[in-house]
């Protein structure tokens, strides 16, 4: 799985024979912080760049499922559709990773392969697809390299004002435009497909499903589309929206517009409806699929990318400032089987974290962030509290 940070990329090609990533239910698994007598879930993602070459061969992905087996865990998380949008699998709607990196793909199904040796062995299978990206900055490579340009995410950056996000090559990820009608034609397309062709798969595990960060997207497509929902016109786009001023430390910082509250809302809106939809679309092909996602656990920052994962019963705008009202309504904890949440954190502890009183900057953040929110102990007890009683599974690395 492609991470917000893609520290497990990194980290599996220079470190490990597989990815070392690993998610278990955390101990405030529930409202009371009592622990169910279960066993606890285990997770182990396998990330499709990273292992290209080494996946090429069958008794590889056996040699490892049976490695994790014997470490305990009980999941296999297979990426199979990297932020390039090329697939690991013989697709009528994706072109096929047929290299990467100058290794071949084999001969085989891989996929399949997943699911049959790790049903023999009792794990679960689920199959993770990044969403809303198409395309790696870094190779120009990917679908919106290849074919589909417009499908390309239109951002507002500091000195460069609005261009594609194929230009801003500091971002590895070519991300989308999650309302552009012809793409969510396609990658719904490319999720029916996958559980109806492994109808063995145990679930799906969907990661960047979200806008690339606050500068995104300032398309024509999305200020028409805004304006539409708000009933008026946006006299100075994207001025009306925000501005990019620097502060006194030398550092871009975001100034709101009029618009901007509505704005916010707006794009979590079109989130939460993308995960409604692909929902009712994933279970009509098979009911007893789960649906699964990977967001980041820094909620207090996460409405710069659209994403509210919290319970539709918890209320935002009584602790932050760029939560309208309204927003709440567009929790999807309720419409999710699997979630996963990567509680990426130097500090362990809240006693840690209150004693270094160091800042964090998420890749996906416009400026640094503070608060127990960032370290692990804090992040589970603040997700149990906003979660309701959904239940989440803490990622780690």
């Amino acid at each position: 799985m492609n991470h917000h940070f893609n520290r497990k990329t990194t980290m599996n090609i220079q470190q490990s024979a597989f990815a070392v990533l690993i998610a278990v239910f955390t101990a405030c698994g529930s409202p009371s912080g009592t622990i169910a007598p279960i066993q606890k879930p285990a997770l182990m993602w396998f990330d499709a760049e990273a292992n290209f070459a080494r996946f090429s061969q069958a008794d590889s992905i056996d040699f490892y499922l049976e490695k994790i087996k014997s470490l305990g865990f009980t999941h296999a998380i297979v990426d199979i559709r990297p932020i390039t949008g090329e697939v690991l699998y013989d697709s009528e709607y994706a072109p096929r990773m047929e290299d990467w990196h100058g290794a071949r793909r084999g001969d085989f199904d891989l996929l399949e392969r997943f699911i049959e040796k790790g049903h023999q062995l009792g794990l679960e299978v689920h199959a993770s697809l990044n969403v809303f990206s198409a395309g790696h900055n870094y190779f120009d490579r990917g679908q919106v390299y290849s074919s589909h340009p417009e499908w390309a995410s239109v951002v507002y950056v500091p000195h460069r004002g609005i261009i594609s996000i194929m230009d801003v090559k500091e971002k590895y990820a070519a991300m989308i435009n999650p309302i552009h009608p012809g793409y969510r034609e396609h990658i719904l397309n490319v999720l029916k497909e996958v559980v109806t062709r492994y109808p063995e798969l145990d679930g799906l595990m969907l990661d960047r499903v979200r806008y690339d960060g606050i500068t995104a997207d300032f398309s024509d497509l999305s200020k028409q589309a805004f304006e539409e929902w708000l009933g008026e016109k946006v006299v100075r786009f994207p001025e009306d929206i925000f501005e990019w001023q620097m502060n006194s430390q030398g550092r871009y910082e975001v100034v709101r517009g009029n618009h901007f509250l509505s704005w916010i809302e707006w794009r979590t809106r079109n989130i939460t409806d993308f995960m409604r939809l692909a929902r009712e679309e994933v279970k009509t092909m098979n009911p007893d699929i789960s649906f699964g996602t990977y967001t980041g656990a820094w909620y207090p920052s996460c409405y710069e990318v659209g994403v509210n994962f919290a319970s539709c019963e918890y209320d935002p705008s009584g602790e932050f400032d760029w939560a309208t009202p309204d927003y709440k309504e567009y929790g999807y904890a309720e419409l999710i089987d699997l979630y996963t949440t990567g509680n990426y954190y130097t500090d362990i502890t809240i006693e840690q974290y209150r004693k270094n009183n160091r800042s964090v900057w998420n890749e996906t953040d416009s400026q640094a962030q503070s608060g127990i929110w960032y370290c692990v102990e804090g992040s589970c007890r603040q997700l149990r509290r906003i979660m309701g009683d959904n239940p989440f599974v803490g990622v780690s690395w």
